[in-house]
């Protein structure tokens, strides 16, 4: 939803428009550098670790862990659909809250009062409502946004356990009592019956969403950049490791379709903008500019959404999935698209800097993302192959079928020669 990269309080990027009197001193060079440094870092780190994980989701036979493949229906749907959702977001919003102020307050309406004198004088009346305010009355902003932590909440803590759950696992002792549980979930009966849930995991995954919790009750509590930041790069990493597209055509569908909902929302109106004003979710990375001044409580942060990081993320794990099925022991198509994404997500910070303005990451991105991939594939002679490539969908009963007949195939084949 929120794809744009912005610097909100230095020169008005966010809100687009000129500087007034409430907005926060300009930050010092070496505050900016250090931000835009750490949102590219924290932008590089989902990718390239989530694309080494979904080729091991890929090959991975467990059923919590199975990717979400991407078709092209899907890929040309998604833009309308982020639309829709992001301009549903606004109009609730600037409908129900025009003014924070306005929400949860005493409205103020007039009325006419004749004085002693016989003089006829307009006050005001502070203790009448006016009878449409009930909108803002029961859905006042500050509980939607408690109603959407409480959402993230639960969320960030599944993809944070999921998440380090690897990392972890090296710190347990071989003697640690690790038991396996199965969480199933279904609906009817017999032939009839259908997985609803299906998450299989063990004690250490136990011990990780515990640890996971502790960061959540630190983001429902303190909405703490740090905090947002884990949930954000969890988010990012799941996303890339468990989203596959299924081949290239799609992906450049997926990213040609947001390459125009990017540009459109961000330049073409304030929605986009306005909906991340007013949205308090960890659906983006931030990293403050003042962090040098005034440390961990520093609060004029430049930002990026995780839209810029999970949509070309999923186009190069894909990519490192190819380089894997050529069989070369080489991974040139994944290095030049991650150098690709390096390159475009500077050239956005570098123009967002010059202008002063939030910018569109994917206008920049995904040509930078499609195009040197593509150049390399042309130089090498390998478009064919690269646009032929294709994953089958894991979930897919026919998918499933073909992987067993070509498991059971391997399997007799393994058995002759062994008789032999």
């Amino acid at each position: 939803m929120d794809s744009a990269l912005s610097d909100p309080h230095n020169g008005s990027a966010e809100a687009g428009g000129p500087t007034n009197s409430t907005t926060r001193p300009p930050s010092t060079p070496e505050g900016i550098a250090l931000a835009y440094g750490s949102l590219l870092l924290m932008a590089l780190l989902p990718i390239f670790f989530g694309a080494l994980r979904s080729v091991r989701c890929a090959r991975g036979k467990n059923a919590s862990d199975m990717p979400e493949t991407i078709t092209s229906r899907d890929a040309a749907r998604f833009p309308i659909i982020a639309s829709c959702t992001l301009l549903g977001l606004y109009l609730f919003f600037k409908v129900y809250f025009p003014n924070k102020s306005y929400t949860g307050s005493v409205l103020k309406t007039w009325k006419t009062q004749k004085s002693k004198k016989g003089k006829t004088a307009v006050i005001q009346n502070p203790t009448t409502r006016d009878s449409h305010s009930f909108p803002s009355e029961i859905f006042s902003q500050e509980y939607i946004n408690l109603l959407l932590s409480m959402y993230f909440f639960v969320l960030g803590i599944l993809a944070l356990s999921h998440t380090i759950s690897p990392f972890m696992n090296k710190f347990f002792p071989a003697s640690f009592p690790n038991r396996q549980y199965q969480l199933l979930f279904t609906q009817g009966s017999g032939e009839n019956k259908e997985e609803i849930i299906n998450y299989e995991f063990d004690t250490k995954d136990l011990v990780c969403l515990g640890l996971s919790s502790i960061v959540g009750v630190w983001y429902l509590l303190r909405k703490h950049w740090i905090a947002n930041n884990l949930f954000g790069l969890a988010f990012s990493l799941n996303g890339v490791e468990l989203l596959h597209l299924n081949n290239v055509s799609t992906g450049c569908i997926l990213l040609g379709g947001l390459f125009i909902y990017d540009v459109f929302w961000v330049f073409g109106t304030n929605v986009m903008v306005t909906v991340a004003k007013s949205f308090e979710a960890p659906i983006k990375l931030v990293f403050p500019q003042d962090l040098l001044e005034k440390g961990l409580e520093a609060n004029n942060f430049a930002m990026l959404g995780l839209g810029d990081v999970v949509i070309p993320g999923i186009f190069i794990a894909l990519l490192l999935r190819f380089d894997i099925s050529l069989k070369k022991n080489t991974h040139t198509y994944f290095y030049t698209s991650f150098a690709a994404y390096i390159f475009g997500l500077g050239l956005t910070i570098f123009i967002m800097h010059i202008f002063k303005h939030a910018q569109p990451a994917l206008l920049y991105l995904v040509p930078a993302c499609i195009g040197f991939p593509v150049l390399v594939a042309l130089a090498k002679g390998e478009v064919t192959e690269m646009f032929s490539y294709e994953e089958s969908n894991p979930k897919d009963p026919a998918a499933v079928t073909e992987s067993k007949e070509g498991t059971e195939a391997s399997a007799s084949k393994g058995l002759e020669k062994k008789e032999k």
